[in-house]
């Protein structure tokens, strides 16, 4: 797999982490705020059903304010019947009493329309005379005694309490009957039960379940009455039975495994542990209304999280997409093609990526043509050295091998050939003179009209330049007899050329003016190379390549060529050795040639 392609690849697969983690926290972010409201509509569930439960307490206590006061004025409008009178004064029969006793009952329960209330009469030392209810008993009675000595004690005209009557809770009132007053004749004692129906009053009012227990602190705690149904009446008798929850203490109660917040009153009994009021409001009642929004704050967060989801995945592939296409765009331009444009008509950044690719790859596609058209001017050698190194002027001394190939009678050539058929000509010889030296690592310094200037050592240093010099200038003479055959064969006229060559210290470096330069090297063994190749000409040397006793010593050939003696050049005042490379087995003097020093060739 390609580097692009793998690196696309992990780019994608890192989109999808970074889309996952997204999601993961915006869920995360959905299940908090689920979570932090769950628990606020909880809290304030509670209050709520607290505060509820307080007023329930009130009005329960209210009601019970209200059964005293009517029980108060019905037990006044009795004492106050004159028909009572007379009717104890004869000592009249229990049985006699009682009917009367139950026909005021009777009054008292159409009046109200409620259950029929118990009534009572004694003596006003506390002794049963009658009573409404024979079912009641004698032994049931004491709580209205303990009731007539409270009042008689403080000299009220009624007192009232709360007391089992038969097992059953009842709220209790004595009132005196008078004959006349101040004398107490007898005592009124009336009771209503605080039963079912009157927890169902209390439930209708504040919207509360309402149950009577026993204190737990009794042999066999029990409830009382209750509003609840069979199988949380039967939880909440283990509740009391296990002695859960204090006076005036809201708590949490589990019933039939649902949550009901709970409140207990205590409610003092005359003569015995007090009962308890309990007051409660399921919670998941109270907090239906706040499920349902949280129901649909959770269908809004999931249906939100769908599309955030959803989005971000058209968002990734609307990413993606691009990458994938940069990426398949950078493999074409790590392969070498600038002909593919990248298309994406996008404002965003990856537009602008994409404008900045192409610019990109347009600027690689014309340094490469530069570079082309370059290496085509120069040689690629040079090439290179001026993409790659610092341009400017100037240069450093280096030891190079120099060579110079020149064609012999030129401008007789020039004159018989028509201009496009010598410019073919010429390029067809410096065409194949030129692969010849770049074989041999030289590198084309410049063309000179038909002559060329070739450089071995610079810019890239070789240590066995000469060597190399040598052995292009014979391959140049070989190529140049095949060319010849060639051109021969065309009916064309043969071409000769001279080569000299010179290796010397001389400044290599890019030369010119600040807008145009030409790397090259120049010195004295530059002109010393050209006027070799010049000496070429002289039919005394029999040679086509000269070169100098630098060069010879420098290829390890000094003992091999043969030696042409020691010429003093024009613009040089000492002699210079030069030696003639043999290209084919000749018939030369075995002695050098002397050439008096004073008399340069040219």
């Amino acid at each position: 797999m390609s580097r692009p392609r793998f690196r696309f690849l992990r780019f994608r697969k890192f989109s999808r982490q970074l889309l996952l983690l997204l999601a993961g926290l915006i869920a995360l972010v959905q299940v908090a705020v689920y979570l932090l409201i769950s628990r606020a509509n909880e809290a304030n569930a509670k209050q709520h059903i607290e505060q509820n439960l307080q007023t329930g307490a009130r009005v329960f206590q209210q009601n019970l304010a209200e059964r005293i006061e009517f029980l108060t004025g019905s037990a006044k409008v009795m004492a106050e019947d004159y028909a009572i009178r007379p009717l104890l004064m004869r000592n009249p029969d229990r049985g006699t009493l009682g009917s009367l006793l139950r026909s005021y009952a009777e009054r008292m329960n159409y009046a109200r329309n409620a259950t029929a209330p118990v009534i009572t009469l004694f003596t006003a030392e506390g002794e049963l005379l009658a009573v409404a209810d024979e079912a009641l008993g004698d032994d049931n009675v004491a709580p209205f005694r303990d009731l007539i000595r409270q009042a008689s004690d403080a000299e009220l005209e009624q007192a009232s309490g709360y007391s089992y009557l038969g097992g059953r809770l009842h709220v209790l009132v004595v009132v005196p009957l008078y004959a006349p007053r101040p004398v107490v004749a007898a005592w009124y004692g009336l009771a209503y039960p605080i039963d079912a129906v009157f927890a169902q009053a209390i439930k209708d009012t504040t919207l509360l379940e309402v149950t009577f227990t026993s204190n737990p602190l009794e042999d066999h705690p029990r409830v009382l009455s209750t509003t609840l149904g069979p199988a949380m009446a039967a939880a909440m008798t283990r509740h009391v039975a296990a002695g859960d929850g204090g006076p005036d203490r809201i708590g949490e109660l589990d019933l039939d495994g649902e949550p009901y917040v709970t409140l207990f009153v205590p409610l003092p009994l005359v003569g015995d542990h007090p009962a308890r009021v309990v007051l409660q409001r399921p919670l998941n009642a109270e907090l239906a209304p706040a499920r349902e929004l949280e129901r649909m704050v959770l269908v809004i967060s999931l249906a939100a999280l769908a599309a955030a989801t959803l989005a971000a995945l058209w968002i990734a592939r609307g990413v993606s997409q691009p990458v994938q296409q940069l990426a398949a765009h950078t493999r074409l331009v790590a392969a070498g093609d600038y002909s593919q444009h990248l298309d994406l008509p996008r404002e965003d950044e990856l537009g602008q990526l994409a404008a900045a690719f192409n610019q990109m790859t347009t600027g690689l596609a014309e340094r490469d043509r530069v570079r082309d058209l370059l290496g085509k001017v120069v040689s690629p050698e040079i090439a290179t050295q001026l993409l790659h190194a610092e341009v400017k002027l100037g240069g450093e001394e280096r030891e190079v091998t120099i060579l110079f190939s020149d064609l012999r009678n030129f401008t007789g050539l020039s004159e018989a050939l028509a201009p496009a058929e010598m410019l073919a000509l010429l390029n067809r010889y410096l065409d194949r003179m030129s692969t010849i030296i770049e074989r041999h690592g030289g590198v084309i310094d410049k063309y000179i009209g038909d002559a060329i200037m070739a450089l071995f050592g610079a810019p890239v240093a070789a240590p066995d330049s000469a060597r190399r010099a040598l052995a292009a200038a014979r391959e140049m003479a070989d190529s140049l007899a095949e060319l010849n055959q060639e051109l021969a064969a065309e009916g064309r006229p043969a071409l000769a050329c001279g080569i000299g060559i010179n290796t010397a210290l001389v400044v290599a470096g890019n030369m010119g003016s600040k807008t145009r330069l030409n790397y090259t090297v120049i010195g004295d063994g530059v002109n010393l190379a050209s006027r070799l190749e010049g000496l070429t000409k002289d039919e005394a040397y029999r040679t086509t390549v000269i070169v100098s006793e630098a060069t010879a010593l420098a290829a390890g050939e000094g003992d091999k060529l043969r030696r042409l003696g020691e010429v003093r050049v024009k613009g040089k005042t000492a002699a210079v050795r030069i030696y003639a490379v043999d290209l084919q087995p000749r018939p030369w003097p075995t002695r050098p040639l002397a050439r008096p020093p004073t008399q340069p060739p040219f």
